[in-house]
């Protein structure tokens, strides 16, 4: 049997390159691959990277399918189904909205593939794969661990991406996580985690977890365990934990270079209405700040904009507070309603939505505001958040903040690091803008499983009205 596994790009504009900033390995479908009987030949493309051969012969394929890739993942499906060649889809998306997935894929996995993926494959074996797969529980992480060598000869960057965890324990309105994991979250056995490490070495490791402080006993005595392997290592955190001097102290000593964090507003009533409130919790951004600061942790705050009391003021106010903090890296980004998640039902309810389904439409490009903030208009949040980035992205920025000699600049490596992610960030400030959702230069219509209902007819045209 063979198996191609592809990972999708957010789409493609005639000849230019795909952004080759932060293209780092895609975790999804190493872990499929481990999973994967031995006797399968597996072949994995990157779509981000290279070409698709559709003409190679194989016998199923299965694509991992995030919101903002699901028209190219429905693109990539269409041309296989064409030929016959029958398709799997599993991943946020769809367990998000699995009905909408279902119509581009003969089978698709909703939840965690672990328990469901050894019987799809022995399903498809003997003939029988079933439409719809939906893992029970939530797995037993450390079974299995990602086969890396599907990697073997892409450009990726020298990462190390490791997973310790997934789920999150808040409840954020916008978050599709915890529309993914419902407040749940699952460990791997820190045996299995440090034996990832040594096994996949690298000068720097990325913690892809949604959230690795949810648990914070569990976080301490995996930071305990890894003080002895002597790495560098970065991750997510929420807040909170910014107040809890023993575990700042195990972070730095774990070997920590940087936290990114979801900030995400400067105003009270706009983290109410994200179900942010413990945002500001023992002081606030800066007492929490001062603690972060005074244990050297490099930190990566993301912005969000769009609530209905944003102001270009408001964005103002905290490009300002960016720069005075002097932070590693910011995001500024605006407001996104996933499907599944509080945000976009509410949105939907209040008919807000510019387009029904933003991710399908051909007139949504990346970047675009799909939905009406009673403050700003949605093209004016998206120049005041592409302004921001420009200007924490600009030269003067980027100077000022590596002269903070106490956190950004603290050794040759943080030194080095910070030049090279701030200037990959700065050429990819206008890449991202207006980039399409899928090939815009692949006309073919979608084909839609046979029986499929509910799809909008310009879908499946390949043009927007």
């Amino acid at each position: 049997m063979r198996l191609t596994l592809i990972h999708p790009a957010v789409g493609h504009q005639g000849k230019r390159p795909y952004i080759r900033a932060w293209q780092m390995e895609p975790l999804p479908p190493a872990v499929l691959a481990a999973l994967t009987p031995k006797d399968v030949e597996i072949r994995f493309y990157d779509d981000r990277l290279e070409d698709i051969p559709w003409d190679e012969p194989t016998d199923l394929v299965a694509i991992s399918v995030e919101t903002y890739t699901a028209r190219r993942a429905y693109q990539i499906a269409s041309h296989y189904r064409r030929r016959g060649v029958p398709v799997v889809m599993g991943g946020f998306h769809a367990t998000l909205i699995p009905e909408e997935v279902s119509q581009f894929a003969e089978a698709v996995v909703v939840g965690e593939a672990e328990e469901v993926w050894p019987l799809l494959i022995d399903d498809f074996r003997h003939g029988k794969m079933q439409p719809l797969y939906k893992s029970s529980q939530r797995p037993k992480l450390g079974r299995v661990r990602p086969r890396r060598e599907i990697f073997s000869g892409k450009s990726y960057l020298n990462m190390g991406l490791v997973e310790a965890g997934r789920g999150c324990h808040f409840h954020c309105e916008f978050c599709a996580i915890q529309a993914y994991f419902k407040n749940t979250q699952v460990r791997r056995p820190t045996d299995d985690i440090l034996a990832d490490i040594r096994e996949h070495k690298r000068p720097l490791y990325f913690f892809v977890d949604d959230n690795i402080t949810s648990n914070l006993k569990q976080a301490k005595e995996f930071f305990r365990a890894l003080i002895p392997l002597k790495i560098r290592w970065v991750s997510q955190a929420s807040i909170n934990v910014a107040h809890d001097e023993e575990f700042l102290h195990l972070v730095k000593a774990s070997g920590c270079q940087m936290l990114l964090i979801g900030f995400e507003t400067l105003n009270p009533t706009s983290l109410k209405a994200m179900n942010k409130e413990f945002n500001t919790m023992r002081g606030g951004y800066e007492q929490a700040l001062a603690n972060l600061r005074r244990h050297k942790i490099r930190l990566y705050p993301t912005f969000i904009f769009g609530y209905d009391e944003d102001t270009e003021e408001t964005l103002n106010q905290t490009l300002a507070f960016c720069r005075r903090q002097k932070f590693f890296l910011s995001a500024f980004n605006h407001l996104t309603p996933f499907p599944g998640t509080p945000l976009y039902q509410r949105l939907e309810q209040e008919n807000r939505l510019v387009y029904e389904r933003w991710w399908l439409d051909k007139r949504y490009r990346y970047g675009m505001v799909p939905f009406r903030s009673r403050g700003l208009a949605p093209a004016e949040i998206e120049r005041l958040c592409l302004k921001a980035r420009q200007n924490f992205y600009g030269f003067p920025s980027i100077i000022q903040r590596s002269l903070d000699f106490q956190v950004n600049s603290s050794s040759l490596f943080g030194m080095a690091t910070f030049f090279t992610a701030n200037l990959m960030l700065r050429r990819e400030v206008l890449q991202r803008q207006q980039l399409p959702m899928g090939d815009a230069d692949d006309h073919t219509p979608l084909l839609p499983v046979a029986g499929a209902g509910g799809i909008s007819p310009y879908l499946l045209a390949g043009s927007a009205p």
